[in-house]
């Protein structure tokens, strides 16, 4: 059931690679919501997935962009206004990659010139995001403007690796940019800490089934589907959420609050 909870809002959203993605899940939401947006994602991602499947579903403008690059990101905020008629209401950054965990280099034997490119891509590209939609007053007043992150910024888990640090950065700067936003526009910046989900890049983790099936027992509510996200994330674009900002909102079924559960230990009894 639709609420036209984003009837007249404009957006951007970045990061859906194909209909695992929560990326891709927020669009169709959005899109039945009443909104008008553009998608990008960096060009290599758009070979790779069915971006414009999802735009034509939605009626969106596809502009591609590498989000760790400035020019590109001038380009997408201008093409994008262009596009959609004004300023932006509503941006999502679902982005993340380490080619550390990609090419399965350990902990303990980091390649540091891909460390600092997990952190560009994955925490100093929201930045880059909102400085340059700063710089070009891209932004309506009561804009929201969410990332996607994960519990490994607080806690460890292994096989995440620098994707952990990358997180961590990526909440700070949601804090530091959120007070700066709120006070120039009164524009939301929030984070979002998602249940481990069976996106294309989640799987892509080592273990990933065992720490799922594990968490879903940890979590009173279960695991948060891809679905389930989309539909929060789209609660955080509204005008129902005014006077959230700055904050790590915990969407997890209850797994950050749980310290063990019957079903756990039944498992573990066995």
């Amino acid at each position: 059931m639709a609420y036209n909870l984003l009837k007249g809002k404009r957006g951007i959203i970045f990061g859906a690679l194909d209909e695992n993605s929560i990326a891709w899940k927020v669009a169709l939401k959005a899109h039945e919501e009443g909104a008008q947006f553009t998608l990008t994602n960096a060009p290599i991602a758009m070979r790779m997935g069915e971006i414009n499947k999802l735009a034509e579903t939605c009626g969106a403008t596809v502009i591609p962009a590498d989000a760790t690059s400035i020019e590109d990101l001038e380009n997408l905020f201008a093409k994008s206004m262009e596009a959609l008629g004004g300023k932006i209401d509503f941006v999502l950054h679902s982005i993340g990659m380490s080619p550390n965990i990609r090419k399965g280099r350990d902990y303990g034997d980091m390649n540091y010139e891909w460390f600092l490119k997990t952190l560009d891509i994955s925490a100093l590209s929201f930045h880059k995001v909102m400085q340059v939609a700063e710089k070009k007053d891209a932004l309506n007043e009561y804009a929201s403007i969410v990332a996607l992150s994960y519990i490994a910024a607080q806690r460890s888990f292994p096989d995440y690796t620098d994707m952990a640090q990358a997180k961590a950065a990526l909440e700070s700067i949601a804090r530091s940019y959120g007070a700066r936003l709120g006070k120039m526009k009164k524009v939301r910046v929030n984070t979002i800490s998602q249940s481990p989900t069976k996106t294309t890049a989640g799987k892509g983790i080592s273990g990933f089934d065992a720490f799922y099936d594990f968490a879903d027992m940890m979590s009173p509510l279960g695991n948060a589907s891809a679905e389930e996200c989309a539909d929060y994330t789209i609660s955080m674009f509204s005008d129902l959420t005014r006077k959230v900002t700055m904050q790590n909102l915990m969407h997890d079924g209850g797994f950050c609050h749980s310290g063990i559960t019957n079903e756990l230990i039944e498992r573990l009894s066995k």
